[in-house]
This record gives C-alpha cells, sequence and structure tokens, in this order.
C-alpha cells in the first residue's frame, strides 16, 4: 500500500456489517483509496456476510502493498482490509465499538464508519472526515435534515420519525443544534475515542444517539454534515414500537445522567433547578387544568382553580425554556452546526450540490454475488435510517 495519509492524517472506515452478503462486498471495493485501513466488522452473521468480507479482503489484500508504517495490533502485518467476527451477536453498537478499538490500537488517528448496507455514498467520506482531520472537531456525523433538498430521497414517515428522535436526542445529548441523530455515517478522532468510555454506552441500536451524550459529558466537539438521503428499494423490518420505546427510555435515562454528572457532580449549575421546577410546573399545571375543566363540565365552580393551574402551567413552561436556553449556551462552543463542505481542486473533492447516491459500479463482488437470496435486512441490529 503506497502512502496515502489523507492531509497528513491515517484514516480507518469500519464496515459493519449483519446479513449484508448482497452489499457489504461493494461496500469495502469502493472505500476511497485514500483510506488506510478497512475494519470489516461481522456481528455473527448467519448469512454470507462473513465468506464475503474474507474474500474480498484476500482478494483486496493481496494486491496491496503494506503502507506507511501502519501495523495490526493482533500482530498481522500491514494489510488494508481486517476482517473482524464476533463470536455471537452482540449489536450494532458493539461492531462499531469493536472497530473503534482496534482502530485507536493500530494508531489511526480518524476513524469512520459507513454500514455495510451500501446506503453510505463512498465519494462523499472526504466531507464527513474533514472536520475532524482538520481538528474542528471531535466527532463528526452526516445530517440529512439540514437543507430541503437533501431530504428528497426520505419518506415523510422516516421524516416524521428522524424529526422526533432528533428532538429527543437535543434533551438527551445537550447538542441543541445538532440534527439526524439516527446518521451512521460518522468520524472520530483516536484521542476521542480513548476518552470515551466505550463499555458505558450502549451496544443496541441506540448507539448513535447514546454516544451523543457520552461526548457532551466529555466536553467533546461535534459537526454536523450536510448530506443528501440515499435508501434503496428494500423495505425495513424494524418494529418501530419497540425501537421507539428502547431509544426513548434510553434518551430520557441519557438525559438524566447529564444533568447529574454536568451540573450537580462537575459543579453546581441553575440549569437543573429550572429543569426541575419546569416538569413539575407542567406535570402539575397540566393535571390541575384538566381536573378543574371536569369539574366546570359538570357546572360546579372551579374557575380559581383553573387560573391557578393554568398559571402553574405557565410558570413550567417558562421554566423549562430558560432551562435548555441555559442548557444551550453551556454547549455552544461543542457544535459546529452547518458544517459547509468548502470544494477543493484536488480528485477527492466534491460540493454539496454534488452529492449524489453511490454510482453502481459493477465490481467483483457485485458479480459474484448477483441473484444472492441473502437479502433480508435484520435491522434489529442498525440504526434507524
Amino acid at each position: 500500500m503506497e502512502e496515502t495519509m489523507y492531509k497528513g492524517k491515517s484514516i480507518a472506515v469500519v464496515v459493519t456489517a449483519y446479513q449484508e452478503a448482497s452489499f457489504v462486498g461493494r461496500v469495502i471495493e469502493t472505500v476511497p483509496e485514500y483510506v488506510d485501513r478497512i475494519y470489516a466488522v461481522d456481528d455473527a452473521s448467519p448469512d454470507d456476510s462473513w465468506e464475503v468480507i474474507t474474500r474480498v479482503a484476500e482478494r483486496i489484500n493481496e494486491s496491496t502493498e503494506p503502507g506507511h508504517e501502519l501495523a495490526v495490533a493482533d500482530g498481522g502485518d500491514g494489510r488494508r482490509v481486517v476482517p473482524i467476527r464476533h463470536d455471537e451477536n452482540r449489536g450494532y453498537g458493539a461492531a462499531v465499538k469493536t472497530g473503534y478499538r482496534r482502530a485507536a490500537a493500530d494508531g489511526i488517528d480518524v476513524v469512520a464508519v459507513m454500514n455495510g448496507d451500501g446506503q453510505m455514498d463512498p465519494e462523499i467520506l472526504d466531507r464527513i472526515i474533514d472536520p475532524v482531520v482538520t481538528g474542528e472537531a471531535d466527532y463528526a456525523k452526516g445530517n440529512r435534515l439540514l437543507y430541503p433538498e437533501d431530504r428528497e430521497g426520505m419518506s415523510t414517515f422516516r421524516f416524521v420519525g428522524n424529526a422526533m428522535l432528533t428532538g429527543l436526542s437535543k434533551f438527551a445529548s445537550g447538542y441543541w443544534t445538532i440534527g439526524d441523530p439516527q446518521n451512521g455515517y460518522t468520524a472520530i478522532s483516536r484521542e476521542a475515542i480513548e476518552e470515551l468510555d466505550l463499555e458505558e454506552i450502549t451496544d443496541e441500536y441506540g448507539f448513535l444517539n447514546h454516544i451523543l451524550t457520552h461526548l457532551n459529558v466529555e466536553g467533546l466537539r461535534v459537526a454536523d454534515v450536510a448530506m443528501s438521503a440515499v435508501y434503496g428499494d428494500e423495505e425495513s423490518s424494524i418494529e418501530y414500537t419497540s425501537f421507539v420505546r428502547y431509544v426513548s427510555l434510553l434518551l430520557l435515562q441519557s438525559f438524566l445522567w447529564r444533568l447529574k454528572r454536568r451540573y450537580v457532580v462537575e459543579g453546581f449549575h441553575p440549569a437543573v433547578v429550572f429543569y426541575g421546577t419546569g416538569t413539575a410546573g407542567m406535570a402539575g399545571g397540566a393535571a390541575g387544568l384538566a381536573g378543574s375543566m371536569r369539574r366546570l363540565l359538570r357546572g360546579e365552580d372551579a374557575l380559581a382553580e383553573s387560573v391557578a393551574s393554568f398559571a402553574t402551567l405557565l410558570l413550567g413552561v417558562c421554566s423549562l425554556a430558560t432551562a435548555i436556553r441555559m442548557d444551550a449556551e453551556e454547549s455552544e462552543h461543542l457544535e459546529v452546526t452547518r458544517y459547509e463542505y468548502e470544494a477543493e481542486t484536488d480528485a477527492n473533492s466534491v460540493t454539496r450540490s454534488g452529492s449524489t447516491s453511490p454510482p453502481a459500479v459493477e465490481t467483483d463482488s457485485s458479480r459474484e454475488l448477483e441473484g444472492s437470496a441473502a437479502t433480508g435486512r435484520a435491522e434489529r441490529n442498525r440504526p434507524l435510517d
């Protein structure tokens, strides 16, 4: 492998796979040449994903020379594709964390994630990693919600669900201007990986939401990168009821944990008082108002109670708004929002308006796997697209 450091930084891509035999080979083959190492992590897929990964890895490694003094921590040579397989299914988050740990152990500077389903355009990888490479952020993620034209490939159902999760994630994470938390096209620095307590971050499909809260508590900067939504023709098999229930509970726990860590344990901040007052005021005011309205409908005298309940509700709303404003101000310096990619003159640069879905390149793996029956999606262990 020729010396391919990107702007002076070594780059790795973690390719996650669970029942992606029809796509993962092509994803690996289309990773840009400036990427030094690819960690293909199979989360104990019951299909042929592992066979595809090892076959493609062997072919690429045979034709690639060792690079700029990059060693593999497990004792291997400087091979470009490192296949890793979990002995049991552990979840999407666990697959990403396995790739993170291996990349950090190998001394990689910046680590991106591309899922093995082929929905992440390799042509815009430079846009995703640039905020981390240049030191502008410690973690960068794609955002399909920043501009209307980027949402054209997203159904109304997906957009509404994603918008709701974005709102909940703002409370939980403290990054009030960061959106599209379910977007798995991400990049992170080695220093951020080493600073995070990965064991405390969920292994399941709430990983992308959960890691944002941990990044905030550690005082790490996050960049939003505009990108277009890209979906295939397949139907999602995710159970949305259980997904929303699980992630909502996870976000509530994350929110309370973050407030405790940042605004109580590490130093008292009045935002926690306003959050408490706002929650109590809104809950008590709403309950009192509902009760007084029922009494009024029955012809009873409850006007004074109604006024008091409305005042309590209004106080709760004002307190919550104050808490959100204080919270947002505390994390404002950690947010790099609406990151605009500046087009360069090199062959790797792309403009925002020029972003398209991955080209239909016929690779060796796509020819070998044409007609494969392993097209099922195991969405339980993937982020919601």
